[in-house]
């Protein structure tokens, strides 16, 4: 899935240095693709040890809690879980020195005290206020989770009652823009739909920004009900249509779209922006490989990599006893790691080490849960319109392996309101790209392809239409 290099997580201190202290507020900024993205670490003492929060401010994020790290002997180590991802530096003089690692690609970030300046990007479209419509900040509730979620509202700048449709981000904490590598993708989405006809609810992840929760606890289920949650908001307002109430799913959003769309006789039409139609599973086999082989590894490393991953999922999708699959992972983790290509495996590493940095990302409920789950037979029972597309350039979610399989299953459950669309020469964000690498992402200057845009727009409008 997606995965936006950074995905929230919370910072333990299992243990500590003497002599140089950790604590205070550390700065750094990972070069990608010609783009910077800051960091920002507060890691503070208590009686309970240290605890630590993360901002990314390029991606509108604040407070995001650390799931674990080490500080020892002057190294500090920060793990993401959830992400596949590490950092490991070096506290010398006042500075951390060290490499943030995620699925084999490592780049180098340095920590201090001092604050770094937002380095500005061209974003051209952008909208720029005053907006020609209306954008209210709002909250609801999930009363389930006992959270409040906190977005925007906008709504066409004329009376009546409006189609309306609620933006679904994907996986790893976002914000209500879904900003990541110095993109707006909801925003332009938001911005465009609107100006169109449509209203659009679009909302900060459960724990990032404004909206309360724990997400790294959550999973995609967990997040499934905070939609439902913005679609009793939606009926609540006297602009919205309820009759014509719809979901734009985004990556993993496009795994939450049916779901609800199953569950709610209120939602009226989906949108599945390059959604999943395969298992969890060999979605990730299919990523690793296809940016694996953009990157430049080599077919023997990337068929190594992908046989061991095969085992690791069969023993995830085999096992539901939580103390059996973590013995069970370790040992085999352990096994293997003479087979993983050097490339793979941080150098120094121990065989304990790698297995336990391995278990940190393998075995956060999301990630299991992600592996585990098969999209299609949820696809069957979707009977409301849909419409599902996919760049051609897609690495992370092939559309030419996912597309059929959507199409298949929602043929086999009698759905004859699909609408599927491959559309040339765009990556998984639905740039015009190159190559469809995720380095590529920051690199480019548009956001969302105007193809993209009028095709969900104009579907939007005709289904809408049709149901007059």
């Amino acid at each position: 899935m997606k995965k936006n290099l950074l995905i929230g997580l919370l910072l333990i201190v299992t243990s500590f240095a003497f002599g140089q202290d950790v604590t205070g507020d550390w700065n750094g900024a990972l070069k990608i693709g010609g783009m910077q993205l800051r960091l920002v670490f507060h890691i503070t003492k208590t009686d309970a040890g240290l605890t630590t929060t993360m901002d990314s401010p390029d991606q509108g994020a604040k407070g995001i809690p650390m799931s674990k790290t080490t500080f020892e002997n002057n190294l500090l180590t920060v793990e993401m879980a959830a992400a596949g991802i590490e950092y490991t530096g070096k506290l010398d003089s006042g500075v951390v020195k060290g490499t943030f690692n995620q699925r084999g690609q490592s780049f180098p970030m340095i920590l201090t005290k001092n604050a770094i300046e937002k380095t500005e990007v061209k974003r051209p479209q952008e909208p720029v206020k005053p907006y020609p419509y209306y954008s209210e900040e709002v909250t609801f509730s999930n009363n389930k989770d006992n959270i409040t979620l906190a977005g925007t509202l906008t709504l066409p700048m004329k009376e009546g009652k409006f189609p309306v449709v609620v933006l679904i981000t994907g996986s790893g904490p976002q914000n209500r823009d879904e900003e990541l590598m110095g993109h707006k993708p909801f925003l332009i989405l938001s911005d465009y739909l609107t100006r169109n006809g449509i209203a659009v609810l679009r909302y900060d992840d459960r724990g990032t920004f404004a909206s309360k929760g724990n997400f790294s606890k959550s999973t995609t289920f967990d997040f499934a009900t905070d939609v439902e949650s913005a679609l009793n908001y939606l009926k609540t307002r006297p602009e919205i249509d309820p009759k014509h109430i719809g979901l734009i799913g985004h990556s993993e959003g496009g795994i939450i779209a049916p779901i609800i769309a199953v569950k709610s006789k209120d939602v009226s039409f989906i949108v599945l922006m390059a959604g999943t139609g395969v298992q969890g599973s060999e979605l990730l086999i299919r990523q690793q490989e296809a940016i694996g082989k953009e990157s430049g590894m080599k077919d023997e490393e990337l068929k190594k990599i992908a046989e061991i991953n095969r085992e690791v999922y069969k023993i995830i999708c085999n096992t539901t006893d939580s103390t059996k699959l973590k013995s069970d992972l370790t040992d085999f983790l352990k096994q293997k790691m003479k087979d993983i290509p050097a490339s793979q495996v941080q150098k120094g590493m121990t065989e304990d080490e790698f297995a336990k940095a391995q278990m940190a990302q393998l075995n956060s409920p999301w990630m299991l849960n992600f592996i585990r789950y098969n999209p299609a037979p949820m696809l069957e029972k979707v009977k409301c319109a849909v419409l599902a597309i996919n760049g051609d350039k897609d690495l992370q979610v092939d559309s030419k392996i996912n597309l059929p399989v959507i199409e298949k299953a929602l043929k086999k459950g009698g759905n004859k309101k699909a609408t599927i669309k491959e559309l040339p020469g765009l990556n998984h964000l639905f740039q015009e790209c190159k190559t469809g690498a995720p380095a590529e992402y920051a690199q480019i200057e548009q956001t969302l392809s105007p193809l993209a845009l009028e095709t969900i727009t104009s579907w939007i409008k005709a289904t809408v239409s049709s149901m007059q």
